[in-house]
């Protein structure tokens, strides 16, 4: 058993250890002063050529180091692999007798006078340093560094991929301190214990853990819109395949080509993953000797595949009768080939395979037949060579490319398909010039490399097996994304399909590929011509859809082996689906063995069948009367298409949240683009998806589609390139159906009246008729299971929206009285609270409270929750089944609605739901809905005491800019309860003002319920909250009311420091500012609040008690914090009548108040990015940060 964990910790520690000792050797043996360039000119020479390859100067050196980090962590872990299977005598870095700790074996030789005389042929240097006649600051050091070049120069002779001769620069990059017990060679030997080395798998786990900080930085890369280029391809693009999946791979491409040919084989009891054909086959390639099943993986990394495929293949000898002492050098002759464009990790896949032949054969290492490993590496020549290398009679352009065909293989490597037909006609040329002729700057040795890669590239194979790069096109460079539209346009889109392409091309007609990758070829419609060709000119023979958790939390992966020829009419697969939810991550071990429960998640499917679908998504759990749906029905693109809107390309500066702006420059239900233009408002209502919601509600945003939306429109970039993207504009304003193109998991519809924008997130489609028949069937489980079929990932976009199929009913099959009832219930439970536009009043206020009780209106809104919670249940579960049974599908799509999946904000079991494997009691559930409902009150009370609405008159009152109390009047006349005169309500944690939150919130629920309940009624707010009123206004309630508005809160929290802890507080209300409000907090308020505890803190000084004196030097720090905060913020804030414009965001305007105003993290974080926003009336300066 492979510990994971173990070579994790050691392949990160060596790789950042490595990274220095060779950055130290570098600098050492390049210093002028250097004894190496004396005695190693040449290397050193080499050295620095290297260097300027990569760029020179610093980045060239950075290159080098970590390029000889990655060699010498090989060379280590080769020779502890070796020492621990004894193949190396003495042990090179391991010591004696298997220990883990101690000096290496060949050190401790060298100093009993040991040494083998085929590796020296002088040891009197090593000999001086250990016994002292020759002088060293570290002999011991200095001498094993001796010992391990000569050992590295004669393994050069075995393995020269590995082992570099004797006088190479990378000799002279040898770590310096491979004795002490930190060193990588101590690490590797704690780490790589003999046991773990009895299995070459633990090469490949090594090369991903040990790459997996570099892959980390080109990811990061990545996300600042950086591009792939040769250096970040190989660690981009790495993931090493688990070992299970591989022999499902091998043995159902190499094992499934044998056994076709070969039924009466044994070899089918040696392959436990082995997936058995459903019906004969006849078009399968010939395979009559072993040595005719070659196998190529084009991208082999560490060699996982091949080294598998080693052993089946000497299975498959041995079963021929094949000598035991020949079959490694058969098949390292004729069977396995592998391409890479990294040479360490080329470099570990030849010495995983080598490992595999010796442990097959004792005697293997001493006449060694090397590995087909290729390193596909760039080769140019100049047009001088390319005269010599062309035949100037015959001077075809198909031969000039072909010479040229390897100019950027460090970026394309197997991709490149030199032509075939010129390849012979280049051999000849080669053999058929003197050397004399091409004595140019190594023109032969180049030329020759040219002729070896093509012939690897331009053959065909009997299996071709891999895990390829996994790399949108969003992150390919210049030069490989050029590549791929050009040569392979159907699959352009990801490398993954690109290299499906490209095993078609390596693999003989009737041959097997096999592949691991991500499952989004399957279903996304950028991917439907490339699986239309490869539905038709291929044939799946097997498929594991294995969900998360093979390369930890991904987003699925899908393995499979197809054979490379048409499928017939009836041929059939078989598909595995190892998993139930595809959110789910689970641990490799797990899916291995939902993979070997034969019963779990097995279909079988005709592959035409994939091909009547559309867009041909790989659905292979489609049963009869799900494909009925598909052949009968008619895509719902053609009832009503959906559509993708309006994309701004800036939403800070065209969205806002709909309580952000003034009431009176927003228009809610404009009909039209022409009614819109003509209403003078500059705010429209914005449909931009949302989270998990069915029927009605997710109604947040406004856009800017003032004058029919001239500056969106005209939105663009500094070379007069539209920026915005303002889509199907023809159909702004009409009533939609919207959802979220991104999910979480499940798909959810909302019908929303006149009046919206729909953006290119909240997609839409538009029901001429039948609005209730088309959004029943878009939320009921029949629909989910259908958009499955057409988009199984997170995504559901107005293309696949757009394929799902409509059997249309008739008024007398379906009368749309459910779908309507549903809307209504959802459009009444978004409208309860205050975020929404459709907010009337506080339900708690609505409902009946005999008395005034409190009590008593919290059980109604309690109970008609829980009703209107279960009224939705009922009515979502016989929405299922009429579409079930109406599609044919009430076996296969579930009917019942838990309570926890309707989505309504007052239903406690869906917004309270636990985290998986935790449950919580109907106490909980109660406790928690009364704490939200009077915390909603208790905004809703403050709203009150603002303005923002009334006791007496339902929705807004004050909702424009520099709304003042005679506005209010204007509206209210009369009122029950009267706002805020001024718009400031001081918040402290005293009684310090006779009009402070607590005692106008204390008026105003006397108001709402009664004076006579009012104690009661407090009492109950205070044991709900679990504090008293004043602690909640003073600690809690600024934090509720920024969560409650996502961080765009419409109450600001004047404050004398950034925190909660402040000693002088007060709320303003946004939309009643004006340039005097700083003022009347100046003078009513700060300066009162100094002036009052300066009269207490001399009442307290004349006090001789020790809780007075206490009091006392509270209140002086209270009194230094107010006066700083008015000389330093306040007053010259103030001094400036700071003006404002609702317009430009809560973002813009909070911040432009600095440190006036409690500091709102969320907000502060986006200060430095909203100093560059050009837009706004009122530009965010870097000096407002200090206001």
């Amino acid at each position: 058993m492979i510990d994971t964990r173990t070579l994790e910790a050691f392949a990160a520690s060596a790789r950042s250890q490595l990274m220095a000792e060779v950055e130290a050797r570098l600098t050492a043996v390049l210093s002028p002063a250097s004894t190496a360039r004396e005695e190693f000119p040449s290397a050193i020479k080499a050295l620095e050529k290297r260097i300027r390859h990569h760029g020179g100067d610093a980045a060239g050196r950075r290159r080098v180091v970590e390029e000889q980090a990655y060699v010498w962590f090989n060379r280590i872990v080769a020779l502890r692999f070796m020492d621990a299977n004894g193949y190396t005598s003495p042990a090179l870095v391991s010591p004696d007798g298997g220990a883990t700790v101690g000096q290496p074996a060949v050190l401790a030789a060298a100093k009993r006078g040991e040494f083998d005389q085929q590796v020296f042929s002088s040891n009197e240097h090593i000999t001086g340093l250990l016994n002292g006649t020759i002088t060293s600051p570290a002999p011991q050091e200095e001498a094993y560094g001796l010992l391990l070049r000569a050992y590295c120069a004669a393994w050069n002779r075995t393995m020269p991929f590995m082992f570099a001769p004797d006088g190479d620069y990378t000799t002279l990059l040898m770590p310096a301190d491979m004795l002490a017990d930190s060193s990588v060679r101590a690490q590797a030997v704690r780490a790589l214990t003999a046991e773990m080395c009895q299995d070459v798998e633990v090469i490949g786990w090594l090369y991903q853990f040990y790459i997996a900080e570099r892959k980390a930085e080109v990811f990061a890369g990545f996300r600042k819109n950086q591009k792939a280029a040769a250096a970040e391809i190989p660690a981009a693009t790495q993931l090493f395949t688990p070992d299970w999946i591989v022999r499902y791979l091998v043995e159902n491409s190499v094992g499934r080509l044998w056994m076709l040919n070969h039924p009466s084989s044994r070899l089918i009891e040696k392959m436990n993953y082995y997936v058995e054909p459903t019906g004969s086959e006849n078009d399968f390639l010939r395979i009559t000797e072993p040595e005719q099943l070659t196998v190529m993986d084009p991208c082999c990394g560490s060699g996982h595949m091949l080294t598998y495929a080693f052993d089946l293949l000497y299975a498959i000898y041995e079963e021929e009768g094949y000598a035991p002492s020949e079959i490694p050098t058969q098949i390292l002759t004729h069977n396995i080939f592998g391409t890479e464009i990294d040479p360490r990790a080329a470099a570990l896949a030849a010495f995983a395979l080598m490992m595999k032949a010796r442990a097959r054969q004792r005697r293997f290492l001493r006449s060694p037949v090397l590995p087909n490993i290729r390193v596909i590496e760039p080769v140019e020549f100049n047009s001088t060579e390319l005269n010599q290398l062309a035949d100037t009679e015959d001077d075809t352009q198909a031969g000039r490319y072909f010479w040229q065909s390897f100019i950027h293989a460090d970026v394309l490597g197997s991709l490149i398909a030199p032509d075939a037909a010129v390849l012979p006609g280049a051999k000849k040329r080669l053999t058929s010039i003197t050397s004399d002729t091409l004595d140019i700057s190594g023109l032969r040795s180049r030329a020759e490399q040219v002729v070896e890669q093509a012939e690897y590239l331009s053959r065909s194979y009997a299996v071709v097996a891999t895990n390829p790069p996994y790399m949108g096109s969003s992150n390919m460079g210049q030069v490989l994304s050029s590549w791929v539209r050009k040569h392979h346009p159907r699959a352009k889109s990801d490398l993954i399909t690109v290299f499906m392409e490209r095993a078609c091309e390596l693999c003989s007609p009737g041959g097997v590929w096999a592949m691991i990758n991500l499952p989004s070829w399957m279903f996304l419609k950028s991917f439907a011509q490339f699986r239309k060709e490869l539905l038709r000119n291929t044939t799946i023979n097997s498929l594991i859809h294995l969900g998360r958790g093979i390369f930890g939390s991904d987003f699925g992966t899908v393995a499979f082996t197809t054979t490379n020829s048409a499928a017939t009419h009836e041929q059939t697969a078989i598909y595995r689906r190892l998993f139930e939810a595809h959110v789910e991550v689970r641990s490799l071990e797990t899916i291995k063995q939902l993979f070997l429960d034969r019963t779990f998640g097995n279909y079988e499917l005709r592959q035409e069948v994939l091909l009547t679908l559309p867009g041909s998504p790989i659905a292979y759990w489609l049963s009869p009367a799900m494909t009925r749906a598909f052949t009968v029905g008619k895509p719902l693109g053609e009832v009503t298409a959906p559509k993708q809107g309006l994309a701004t390309a800036d939403n800070a500066r065209f969205l806002r949240q709909w309580f952000e702006v003034s009431r009176s420059r927003t228009c809610f239900d404009a009909d039209s683009r022409e009614t819109a233009a003509t209403s003078g408002a500059k705010w429209f209502p914005h449909l931009k998806g949302g989270e998990f919601r069915k029927w009605s509600g997710n109604q947040d945003y406004v856009v800017n589609w003032e004058n029919d939306g001239t500056e969106v429109q005209n939105f663009r970039d500094a070379n007069g390139k539209q920026r915005s993207r303002p889509q199907n504009i023809d159909s702004y304003f009409k009533p939609a159906i919207s959802w979220s193109n991104v999910s979480s998991g499940e798909p959810s519809f909302r019908f929303y009246e006149q009046g919206s924008i729909f953006g290119h997130v909240g997609q839409a489609f538009f029901p001429q008729h039948d609005a209730e028949l088309l959004i029943g069937f878009a939320n009921s489980s029949t629909c989910r299971t259908l958009l499955t079929i057409l988009s199984p990932t997170l995504h559901f976009e107005a293309g696949q929206l757009a394929s799902l199929p409509i059997v249309e009913a008739t008024p007398a099959q379906h009368d749309g009285s459910i779908a309507r009832r549903l809307m209504d219930i959802f459009k009444n439970d978004w409208n309860a609270y205050e975020t929404s536009w459709g907010f009337q009043t506080s339900p708690l206020i609505q409902c009946p409270h005999p008395g005034g009780s409190l009590h008593e209106a919290l059980e109604c809104w309690w109970q008609g929750s829980l009703y209107a919670a279960r009224e939705a249940q009922e009515l979502e579960t016989e929405n299922n089944r009429y579409w079930a049974e109406f599609y044919g599908l009430q076996d296969e799509v579930p009917i019942e609605v838990p309570v926890s999946r309707i989505s309504l904000t007052s239903n406690p079991y869906f917004r309270y739901a636990p985290s998986k494997g935790t449950v919580r009691t109907d106490e909980e559930y109660r406790r928690l809905f009364t704490g939200d409902a009077v915390r909603d009150l208790i905004s809703y009370g403050v709203g009150c005491l603002f303005g923002r609405y009334s006791l007496d008159v339902p929705g807004l009152i004050l909702a424009d800019q520099g709304g003042s109390i005679q506005d209010f009047l204007d509206i209210v006349p009369n009122p029950t309860f009267t706002p805020d005169e001024d718009g400031v309500i001081p918040i402290t944690s005293g009684e310090w003002f006779t009009d402070d939150i607590v005692t106008r919130f204390r008026s105003f629920l006397a108001a709402a319920f009664g004076k006579e309940h009012l104690e009661a009624n407090l009492r109950l707010i205070e044991d709900s909250l679990g504090k008293s009123l004043r602690q909640y206004f003073v600690k809690d309630f600024y934090r509720d009311h920024c969560r409650r508005y996502s961080n765009r809160p419409i109450y600001w929290m004047v404050s004398s420091r950034p925190d909660n802890k402040a000693s002088f507080q007060a709320l303003i209300y946004l939309h009643r500012y004006t340039p005097d409000t700083l003022n009347t907090m100046l003078g009513d308020y700060l300066r009162e609040f100094q002036a009052k505890l300066r009269t207490e803190i001399g009442h307290l000084e004349r006090s001789k008690t020790a809780a007075d004196q206490k009091r006392a030097d509270t209140y002086r720090k209270a009194l230094t914090e107010c006066e700083d905060y008015e000389r330093d913020t306040l007053f010259p804030l103030a001094s400036h009548r700071l003006p404002i414009d609702l317009d430009d965001g809560v973002l813009v305007n909070y911040l432009r108040f600095g440190q006036a105003l409690q500091k709102i993290p969320a907000i502060e974080k986006k200060r430095r990015d909203i100093q560059t926003w050009t837009w706004p009336t009122h530009q965010l300066t870097s000096e407002d940060s200090f206001k």
